[in-house]
This record gives C-alpha cells, sequence and structure tokens, in this order.
C-alpha cells in the first residue's frame, strides 16, 4: 500500500493520520452493549502504552510479554510495544507454569503485561525463576500518568528499521518445549506485502476476531484490518458465545479454526435430518447450492434453489451476521462437505497454509484464485518446493532469521540456500496449488516396514461422523493402525436429546454411538490403502484439552502425551486385535 510505513513502529500513528474518526475496535462493554474506538482513540491508547515502557526503561530491542486473552488492550499494549522498540512476547493465557516460566525466561523478558490480577499472580509466583523481569503491569489497573513524553515515543518508533525484531512468538511444542521464532518487521511487512492484494477490505468492513492474539494469524489479521481502515471486532471472552454473537456483530470477514464451520454444518445438518426426509431435502439443497455458486444451475432447478434459499441458504447467512463477505481458515484441513454447505449458503471459506517460522503464511486460497481441497498457491514472493522425501520448503522474505538464543535449531530449520523446511508433507499440482498431506514427524512406520501418513484416515473418520471431536492414529513399529477417538460434547448433547441415555452411562459406552463411530470407521478405511485401515478403535469417556496437555494452545494434538496417557487403553486394542 502506497504511502505505507516502513516498520511497524509507526503503524498506528499511520492509520491515525489516514483513517482518524473512523471505528477502529469494537468490543463488549461490561453491560453487555457494544463500545466502538476510533483511529484516533486507539492512537492515544498505543502512545499511552508506549510511554508507560518508556517510564519502566524499556530499552529499544528489550522483550515484553503479555499474558492476556484476545481484547482491545491486547492490541493497545501490542502496538504500544513495537512503538517503543521493544520486542512482542505473547503468552498463551492458557499456558501452563513450566510452559510459562519457560517463555517468560528464554526470551529474557524485562516486563510482563497481564490480563488482571490471577494472571498476575502466576508470573508474580515465578519471581524467582525471572531474573530478567523487572516489572508486572495489569491490564485491569488503572496506571499512573505516562510520564515519558510523546516525542521520545515518535523518536523511538522512527529509529526503528525493518532488520529489527518485532516479535518472538513461541511455537506449539508438540513435542518438548517450544522454541522462539524472532519476526523482524521486515517479515511481517512482507506478509503485508503479499497479502493485501488478495484479502481485500476497507472502510466499513468489520473483522470478528475471536482467535487468541498470542497466534500469530490473529495478529495478521489485526495488522491487515487495520492497514485498510476496516474495524476490529472482538469477541466477548467465551468462545461458547461466537455463535449467537456473530448474528449481532455481523462482521464481513471472519478468520477461525475449522472446528466452527464444522459445527454450524453438524448442527443445520441435525435439525433438517430430525424432520421425514430431512436428510434427503438437505443433501439436495447442498448439491443446487453448489451448482449455483459455480454458475450451473440448471434453469430448470431455479424454483427448488428458491424455495432452499428462503428456507436454509438465508438462514446459514444470517447466522453468520448476514454480510459475510469471506471466512479465512487454517491451522487443520477442513472437511470438503462443510466447504460444499457453506458455499451453496453463498458464504466462502478460504483455507490457507503458513507456519510461524514463515511469517504465518506461505499459500493461500483467495476470490481470484480458488481450488478446494487445496491451501492455494504461494503468496507473492514466497517461493514453495517439495523434496525428494514429499517435504514442504519455502523461502521467502517473509521467513524467519532464525530462532532465539537457538543456533542448532536454526540450522536444522533453514538450510544455507535460505530454504525453510516446514516439516510437512505436500504436494504441488500442475496449477502451482499446494495440498497438505501430514507431518513429516507423525509418519507412520509399522513393523511391517509400510509408511502412513496418519492424518489421511483421522480427518476422514472426522469428516464421517459429526459425533466424532478427533481421532488418534496409533501404530508406530507396530503390525498395523489402532485409533484412540473422541466425541464431541457439543454433538454429543444433541444426540442425547433425541436418544435418552440411562442415567449414569457412558455415552462412549452406548451401543448405538458406537455403532455410528464404527460406520465412520469403516467408511474412511474404504479411503485409503490397506496397511493405513483403522484396526481396532477405542471411544475415550474425555476429550483432549490443553488443561490435560494433550492438546496444544493451539489446539494441535501432543500425540507423544496421548499416547503415554492412553498406554493401557493402546495395549489392549493390540490384544483384542
Amino acid at each position: 500500500m502506497d504511502g505505507r510505513p516502513s516498520t511497524l513502529a509507526e503503524f498506528t500513528q499511520w492509520t491515525e493520520e489516514r483513517y482518524g474518526p473512523q471505528s477502529a475496535l469494537r468490543f463488549r462493554a461490561p453491560g453487555g452493549g457494544w463500545q466502538t474506538r476510533t483511529y484516533a482513540e486507539l492512537g492515544a491508547a498505543v502512545r499511552r502504552a508506549g510511554r508507560e515502557l518508556l517510564d519502566l526503561e524499556v530499552a529499544a530491542g528489550e522483550r515484553v510479554a503479555v499474558l492476556a486473552e484476545t481484547r482491545p488492550e491486547w492490541t493497545y499494549t501490542h502496538f504500544g510495544v513495537l512503538a517503543a522498540g521493544a520486542v512482542l512476547v505473547p503468552v498463551y493465557p492458557t499456558a501452563g507454569e513450566e510452559e510459562l516460566a519457560w517463555v517468560l525466561s528464554d526470551s529474557g523478558a524485562v516486563v510482563a503485561v497481564c490480563e488482571d490480577a490471577a494472571q498476575a499472580a502466576r508470573v508474580e509466583a515465578l519471581r524467582p525463576k525471572l531474573p530478567a523481569l523487572r516489572a508486572v503491569v495489569r491490564m485491569d489497573a488503572r496506571p499512573a500518568p505516562a510520564v515519558a513524553p510523546d516525542a521520545e515515543l515518535a523518536a523511538r518508533a522512527a529509529s526503528v528499521t525493518p532488520a529489527a525484531d518485532a516479535a518472538i512468538v513461541y511455537t506449539s511444542g508438540t513435542t518438548g518445549l517450544p522454541k522462539g521464532c524472532r519476526l523482524t518487521h521486515g517479515n511481517l511487512g512482507a506478509v503485508q506485502d503479499a497479502t493485501l492484494p488478495l484479502i481485500r477490505g476497507g472502510p466499513g468492513d468489520s473483522t470478528y476476531l475471536y482467535l487468541p492474539l498470542a497466534h500469530l494469524l490473529a495478529q495478521l489479521i489485526q495488522f491487515t484490518t487495520l492497514l485498510e481502515g476496516g474495524e476490529l471486532c472482538y469477541f466477548g471472552g467465551r468462545v461458547e458465545d461466537v455463535v449467537a454473537e456473530l448474528a449481532q456483530a455481523r462482521p464481513t470477514h471472519l478468520p477461525s479454526v475449522p472446528r466452527l464451520f464444522e459445527k454450524v454444518h453438524a448442527v443445520v445438518q441435525a435439525l433438517a435430518e430430525a424432520e421425514e426426509g430431512g436428510r434427503e431435502r438437505f443433501e439436495e439443497a447442498v448439491r443446487l447450492g453448489v451448482l449455483a455458486a459455480d454458475g450451473r444451475l440448471p434453469e430448470q432447478d431455479r424454483p427448488a434453489w428458491e424455495r432452499a434459499e428462503a428456507s436454509l441458504y438465508s438462514l446459514v447467512r444470517g447466522a453468520f451476521g448476514g454480510r459475510l463477505k469471506w471466512a479465512l481458515t487454517g491451522g487443520a484441513p477442513i472437511a470438503p462437505a462443510t466447504l460444499d454447505f457453506l458455499r451453496a449458503c453463498g458464504i466462502r471459506v478460504f483455507e490457507g497454509y503458513g507456519m510461524t517460522e514463515s511469517g504465518g503464511v506461505i499459500s493461500l486460497n483467495h476470490p481470484d484464485a480458488v481450488r478446494y481441497g487445496t491451501v492455494g498457491r504461494p503468496v507473492a514472493g514466497c517461493e514453495v518446493r517439495v523434496a525428494a522425501d514429499g517435504e514442504v520448503l519455502a523461502r521467502g522474505p517473509m521467513v524467519f532469521p532464525g530462532y532465539h538464543a537457538d543456533p542448532a535449531a536454526t540450522a536444522e530449520a533453514l538450510d544455507p540456500d535460505g530454504w525453510l523446511h516446514t516439516g510437512d508433507l505436500g504436494e504441488l499440482d500442475g496449477d502451482g496449488f499446494l495440498r497438505i498431506t501430514g507431518r513429516k514427524k507423525e509418519l507412520i512406520i509399522t513393523s511391517a516396514g509400510k509408511n502412513i501418513t496418519p492424518t489421511e484416515v483421522e480427518f476422514a473418520v472426522q469428516a464421517a461422523c459429526p459425533l466424532v471431536s478427533r481421532v488418534v492414529l496409533v501404530g508406530d513399529r507396530r503390525p498395523h493402525p489402532v485409533a484412540l477417538i473422541t466425541l464431541d460434547a457439543g454433538e454429543l448433547a444433541a444426540w442425547a436429546a433425541r436418544e435418552p441415555l440411562d442415567p449414569g452411562a457412558s455415552p462412549a459406552a452406548h451401543p448405538a454411538v458406537r455403532a455410528q463411530v464404527a460406520e465412520a470407521v469403516a467408511a474412511a478405511n474404504a479411503t485409503v490403502s490397506r496397511p493405513a485401515r483403522i484396526r481396532a478403535f477405542h471411544v475415550l469417556d474425555e476429550e483432549f484439552t490443553v488443561e490435560a496437555g494433550t492438546l496444544t494452545p493451539t489446539l494441535k494434538l501432543r500425540r507423544a502425551e496421548v499416547a503415554r496417557r492412553y498406554a493401557a487403553e493402546i495395549e489392549a486394542l493390540y490384544e483384542q486385535a
């Protein structure tokens, strides 16, 4: 974008000058209503946050940690850190004590900005392990007026260069402790250069943000929305209220994980199937909607499409607020049936792919180039190739310079020619669209020497049964694969309302539930090679959670922890098989 500042340190100063009186932020007030803040008010809040850091004698290049849920104060602090020439260290508020201590100590954070007293107390308890930490600041406490002048902050911001670190973002850590990815102002600027022409928006547009701002994707969405003069609309703080809030917030843009879209699909489908002949009518409506979305609807089918528009499509669009132009998803594959359902209803969902080490973006589907079943073409400036062993490699100005204080890990991730080894397996089709097929480190090699990519069959089971929330394939150095399966609590509650359970009965052991899961496993087995087929499965009574350590803060599976925690169940499956 012409005239855009060369670094993020002067980001909000630029947006304030360009969009001053327009709405920049919208969020829930304590009483439940919505409040807004203009770009001018955003700029003032950021300057206040930056000057407070100068009062705490934070020097250029020093690290400032942020430990909070997604909220306006996160944004104020984020840009205040950058304006002060400091380096942001985002921390997931759900991080356990070991991870929290590691991130704060490894980064050498000198200030920790915490959401409230509870989070501040967690950090204070770790003080003996954090010799670099000088201050703990609370977002919900009214600070003393900042003493440092605006001119000092402006001078600090002007001195920042594109090569300077903007953030150290710690990876999720599916194995071991997370590593700190250094991202420069230049890295993040390159991402904006590559994606702004693809993700179009502007004044009058609104992005609903419920993803954690500790995650790089949410930060990138924040940058893009504000650069274009759009409005950031923050969720109210409860993930279970997101669907209800969407109807009120009426966003035009929605970044999300696949599970939200899949849940909406499952709920609507279940409601349709509750009526006699509902399944057939629902499937026909989706078929007609996809034809219409592709411009291939036969004229004789138009009356049926219009009936579906009144009874289904418009209602689903209304559930998302009725203004949604596009939705963006990544981090995990999304069920093709869900994409078809939403596309039929007039909601386009675009899959993208990236990792923290690539500045968050490598490839992206977008309105001008989309191929469902892929994660899009590489964005401008990013080269992608597939190595002989199937690993996806990426190179470009968005790729990070390395891990913080870990040269060995940096050398493993980046080769001398600048290629980033993503650890993902993939394929490029003849038109340059990328498809991710699995994780290199998650490859299962059976005792018979057969290579199996677990995600293929896992995803097929999940897609075949709405009751299933997670599938974990086990089989490395074993004769054949078996699976641990968890059930989605929301879907199970809806099912139980139709099929009452005996008091005290385990849903996982209910014959009807097991029958549905068994059908899904059989359907998935039919789509994969014989060595990859699930020979036995166990349905767990609990879901995997961040608190239990079986999921990362970004909800990725910690497979080693799952295998350790459920070792007895796994051994029983092999005895059974």
